[in-house]
Order: structure tokens, then sequence, then C-alpha cells
């Protein structure tokens, strides 16, 4: 296999422990705040601020990180520190701007919101996503030099203190507070769940950007090119709209779910099952995340080589092959995973498999998308976003008031699965690329055979269920590996599945 695909399986083998770790450990907090919130209505105002800051994080960066990779990575660019700056430069004034506007007028953006109660809620999300968007840039110069151990160590630190924080003021705290109250009567109130979840949130997102700043020191010290920065935004917009819609693809299910029912309460309590069993498809999306960190820049820095096309066909393969594998193991273990939540949400659980499935198609897309990025109409991706984001919409707002989170589900499921469908019709006449469609159709003809063999036959005992469903699924995994993996030839993802 060529060097490039090595260094790809690599650096996406180290992004995969910061991501999956960090996503694994963020997935425990799941049954954590299920169990410390008193109700599943508390859960649903998490999920719901969360969506927002989704949400504003996509604005915020308005597309400038893709448009450092590539500038950064032209051939004809001599100066990339100025790319760095200017880039720096853009997202720090638009951030600042940001929360500044925000806190200005705290009260009526509150009010706008749903939270007059607590427009402190507001005020957090709107400095924790300001600072995010700013890291964003000097992470993603870390991954333009491949530092992909500095990124992965600086994540899981990150991680590792918000979960410290929650567990303190979610556990810790409380049990104090029953047996010697006056200890931390001076800073904890036992009513303020959700608020602390923010405010771990706040802390963290502020250590982060204190360990970033020998990153940022490089960046500051360069020129800054106001020309160089009219041609980015130029590159970048169309992927602001891309990512606006893309993003809303997501999250408009939680942004938009507690305005389509008359009573706020039970849209609440329904949005926190909704997010709690949407968090056990999160194996997938932190396998598609992985995998971006380190595609993005292999793309760019790829394309100057005579034979990219035949790298982003292997990858394209690998990535549907392992996609299927995880889809396939999700729900065959999902008898274990559902008990990381309580009882009382595992109505929500029929979300799962539409979800994941919408997110590998999510997954395709994006490594679809590589033809508008290298020649630079990147206003095709911003239409099938658009286009996909009103499927969503309109799927939402159509049908959740009648059928609830399930149509959620669907939305993101159909609206995906339309991106993936026009982006490979239209990229084979703009940029083709030879993909191994045969191998993809005969993989999920395998997965499709698999699945049906461990999930029809009603297995009483869930110790037989599950050690049949292992048999099946070691099936699958024998098959890929003696077929199309390998292993010889790629010793970073033989060291990565050891």
């Amino acid at each position: 296999m060529a060097g490039g695909m090595k260094r790809l399986a690599k650096e996406t083998a180290i992004y995969g422990v910061s991501s999956i770790i960090g996503r694994f450990l963020n997935y425990m907090l799941v049954p954590l705040y299920t169990r410390t919130l008193e109700s599943t209505g508390e859960y649903g105002i998490v999920t719901h601020i969360y969506g927002m800051t989704a949400l504003f994080m996509v604005i915020l960066t308005y597309g400038m990180e893709t448009g450092f990779f590539r500038f950064i990575n032209k051939k004809e660019e001599k100066a990339p520190m100025r790319v760095y700056a200017t880039t720096l430069y853009s997202v720090a004034f638009t951030s600042v701007l940001f929360m500044a506007g925000v806190l200005i007028f705290l009260r009526p953006v509150s009010d706008a919101l749903g939270y007059a109660a607590h427009p402190e809620y507001v005020g957090i999300m709107a400095c924790v996503v300001a600072a995010d968007a700013f890291c964003g840039i000097p992470f993603a110069c870390l991954r333009y030099r491949s530092r992909p151990v500095r990124f992965m160590i600086l994540k899981l630190l990150n991680i590792g203190l918000n979960i410290g924080l929650n567990i303190f003021f979610l556990i810790i705290c409380p049990t104090i507070n029953a047996v010697h109250p006056e200890w931390i009567s001076w800073f904890y109130r036992p009513e303020y769940g959700v608020g602390y979840i923010l405010i771990s949130n706040l802390i963290t997102t502020a250590f982060t950007l204190v360990a970033l700043i020998p990153d940022m020191i490089p960046g500051f010290r360069a020129k800054y090119d106001a020309r160089r920065l009219r041609e980015m935004l130029r590159y970048s917009f169309p992927i602001l709209i891309l990512g606006i819609a893309g993003i809303l693809n997501q999250t408009a299910d939680k942004i938009l779910f507690p305005y389509l029912f008359d009573d706020r309460d039970y849209a609440e309590s329904q949005l926190g099952i909704y997010g709690a069993c949407f968090r056990i498809a999160v194996v997938m999306v932190m396998f598609i995340q992985a995998f971006r960190y380190a595609y993005e820049p292999f793309v760019f820095s790829k394309n100057r080589d005579s034979d990219n096309k035949k790298a982003y066909v292997e990858a394209m393969k690998y990535f549907i092959i392992f996609s299927l594998i995880i889809f396939t193991g999700v729900m065959f273990y999902l008898d274990l995973l559902k008990h990381f939540v309580p009882e009382k949400y595992y109505a929500g659980l029929v979300v799962v498999p539409v979800v994941m499935l919408g997110e590998l198609f999510f997954g395709i897309y994006y490594n679809l998308s590589i033809w508008y990025k290298l020649i630079d109409r990147t206003q095709w991706g911003a239409g099938f976003s658009i286009t996909g984001c009103v499927v969503t919409l309109a799927i939402i707002i159509g049908f959740v008031p009648r059928y609830g989170f399930i149509a959620c589900a669907w939305a993101s499921f159909a609206s995906n699965l339309l991106m993936m469908l026009l982006s490979y019709f239209t990229g084979q006449r703009k940029f083709p690329v030879n993909y191994d469609l045969r191998s993809a159709l005969t993989y999920t003809i395998i997965a499709a055979a698999c699945y049906a063999a461990g999930m029809i036959p009603q297995i009483d005992s869930i110790y037989l269920r599950l050690a049949y469903r292992t048999v099946i699924l070691s099936v699958f995994i024998g098959i890929f590996i003696k077929k199309d993996l390998p292993l010889t030839e790629i010793p970073y993802i033989r060291k990565f599945m050891k």
C-alpha cells in the first residue's frame, strides 16, 4: 500500500485514540446526567443547548478551517505562517465580537431562546462557543504540522478535566451537601444541576485556551495578510453555507424540538429521551470524526501527487467496510449498551439503527466531498447541504408534532442519503473518481445478511444471544480480513487493531 495511505492509517489511528477515548468518556457522562438530573426534561435542556452550541460553532469558524488547509497547502504558497496568522486573527476577531454581542444583549437573547429564567445558561454558552471556535484554528495547525500526539494529549486533557468537574459538581458535591452542607454552601446550590454541566464546560474551555498559547504564538508573530484573507473568505463562504446546512441536518431536531409543541415541559422530556438514545449511536459518529481529522489534511497534501485518485478510492473502500462493521457491532450488543441510560429512556432505542445508518451516509458524503474542495467549487457542497437541510427541516416540522422523535431520526437518514447521492453523481461528471462500487455493494450485502442472521432468531437467554451474535460478527470481520485487508502491508492498522 502507498506511503500516503500508511500515513492516513497512522494518523487516523492516533486521532482515533483521542476521538474514540474522548467520545467514549463523554459518552460515559450520559449515564451520569440521566441518573443525577431529576427528570428527562433536564437532560432535554442539555441536549437543546448543546445543539445550539454546535450550530454557532460552525457559524463562528465560517469555513476558515478548511480554507486554512486549502491555502497553506497550495504549491505556490511561500509563507505558510502568514496563512496561519491571517486565519487566527480573523477567527479571534469574530469570536470576541460574538461573545461581546451576546453578553451585552443577554436578557433579550435569553428571552427569545426560552431561557428567561436562566439567562446565565446563554451567557456561558456564548463564552464557550466563542473560545472553542478560536481554539479550532491552532488545533487545525497541529494537524497541518502532523503533530497528532500533541493534538491527542490536549484533547484528552480537555475531556478529562470536563469529566472530573462534572463528577465533582454532580456526585461529590451532593454527597458532601448531604452530610456537611456548610462546607460547600458558599458556592454550591443543589437545584442547579444543568448549570453545573455548563460551568464545567466553561472551565474546561478556558484551560484549553491557555494550553494552546504556545501553538498560537507563531501565528500571532507572523504578518496578517488582508489580501489573502479576502481570497480565503471567498473560498470559505460557500463552506460556511455548507457547514450551516450540514450542522442543521445534524442538530435541527434538537434545536427545533422544544418549539414544536405547545407544552414545553413535555417537549423537553421527549427531547431528553431522544438525546440520550441518540448518544448510543456515538460509536459511528466518533469513527467518522477520527477519520475526518486525518482525511482533510491528507486530501489536500495528496492532491500534489500523481496517484491521488487511487488513494481516495482506497480510503473510501476501507471507510465503508469499517463503518458497516461498527453498525453491525453496535446493533448486536444493544442489549448491553442500553443499560448506560435508565429504563425510563428505553422508549428512544428505536432511533439507534436509523441514526447510525444516517451517520454512515454522512461519512460517505464527507469522503465524496473531496471533488468540489479540490477544484475550488465549494458552492456545489453548499448546494447539496442546503438541499439536505430543506429536506431535514421539512420532515422535522411536518412530522415531529405527529410522530415524535422517531421523525427526527428519519429526517437525518433521508437528508444524508440524498446529499450522498447528489454528491456522487455530480462528482462523477465534474471530478470523476473510479470508486470501488462492487466492493461497497458486496460488503453491504454481507453486512445485511449478518445483521439479519443475528437479529431475526429469537433467543431468550441474553448470554446465548450475545454469544451467537459474536460468532456472526466474527465471521463478518474474518471475511473482511481474508478478502480485503492485507494486514502485513498496513502496520499501523495492525497495531491499532491489537
